[in-house]
């Protein structure tokens, strides 16, 4: 009975030099992932005129891509620095706990920011008392303790598993869709748990972040003036690239682990950095050069954090 697992993240077997140069770019995309979303947290905590709804999103989105990067820091560069694969079961199945908290919790969060800009959009006259501080983090709380609690049976549903096969996971991290194909039993309550939770989570956040834009260019169209049609889906530009960044290789894993037997190990490979690193680097930037900060009534055009309020055009049309 295995009482480890060897992580692998590893493309293949070569010169531990060759490792040592890959593992540089790694550290600089930790290192400007946490640098970046730190700097935007200080930010917006330090400056009073910044304290409005759609910076409070981006808090919460900057404290989930620390999470997310913290979670995978100690195991990623323990395998590229210092080649040491070996991870306890306890320690694997924590490691997969916040993983998959911060992950879940993160897809909520871009659901939040789609509300956000469903309600400037489509009714802007009630912007500011639909999205009072103290309900945010309400909704905030809400999200957390969801995703909490629909993943904290995860690790002791695997822990209750004999762990007696090959103990090698694709991953220099890892996840629950993968560690539970390692057990020599049953694992069927552990199949469906994990993908109903997936939709009751992931699933049900994508649906409703769609409809909350296809409510946004139904109001966006009706607008008369091209000009001012374009300005309001340019407050949108951002958050539709922090979904794409997100969602596309969460799902692409998702279906890989449990439908992609035969899939390409470096598919894999590539894909989970693609998941895990690339969404905590590129949101920064994203939303901090998004276009769409010449517009809006909300005084933060020249900020370029995140799109203001859709123009005037629009609050004139909902009257």
């Amino acid at each position: 009975i295995s009482s480890m697992f060897l992580l692998t993240g590893k493309p293949g077997q070569e010169d531990e030099d060759v490792y040592l140069w890959i593992s540089i770019p790694f550290c600089l995309m930790y290192v400007i992932s946490i640098v970046g979303n730190s700097i935007i947290l200080f930010i917006i905590k330090t400056d009073p005129s910044l304290h409005e709804p759609m910076y409070i999103f981006l808090s919460m989105l900057a404290i989930t891509d620390l999470g997310l990067s913290i979670s995978t820091i100690p195991t990623t560069l323990g395998i590229f620095l210092f080649n040491s694969r070996e991870i306890s079961l306890d320690a694997c199945f924590a490691q997969l706990f916040f993983i998959h908290s911060f992950s879940y919790i993160e897809s909520s969060v871009l659901l939040l920011m789609a509300f956000d800009r469903f309600i400037a959009i489509c009714n802007p006259l009630r912007y500011p008392s639909i999205l009072t501080p103290p309900r945010i983090y309400r909704m905030g709380l809400f999200f957390v303790l969801r995703s909490v609690t629909l993943i904290f049976p995860l690790p002791f549903l695997l822990k209750r598993f004999r762990y007696c096969r090959a103990n090698v996971l694709s991953h220099s991290y890892c996840l629950h869709q993968e560690v539970m194909k390692m057990a020599c039993s049953d694992i069927t309550v552990n199949s469906i748990y994990g993908f109903t939770i997936k939709l009751l989570s992931v699933g049900l956040d994508s649906l409703f972040i769609f409809f909350s834009y296809v409510m946004i260019l139904k109001t966006v169209l009706s607008v008369t003036s091209p000009t001012e049609c374009l300005r309001a889906l340019n407050t949108c530009v951002s958050h539709l690239w922090a979904v794409l960044l997100f969602y596309i290789p969460d799902i692409g894993l998702s279906v890989i682990h449990r439908f992609g037997n035969s899939s390409s190990h470096l598919l894999q490979i590539i894909l989970g950095y693609v998941y895990l690193l690339v969404p905590p680097l590129m949101n920064p930037i994203v939303v901090s050069s998004s276009p769409g900060s010449s517009t809006g009534h909300t005084g933060h055009e020249k900020r370029g954090t995140l799109p203001p309020i859709p123009s005037r055009a629009l609050t004139s049309k909902m009257k």
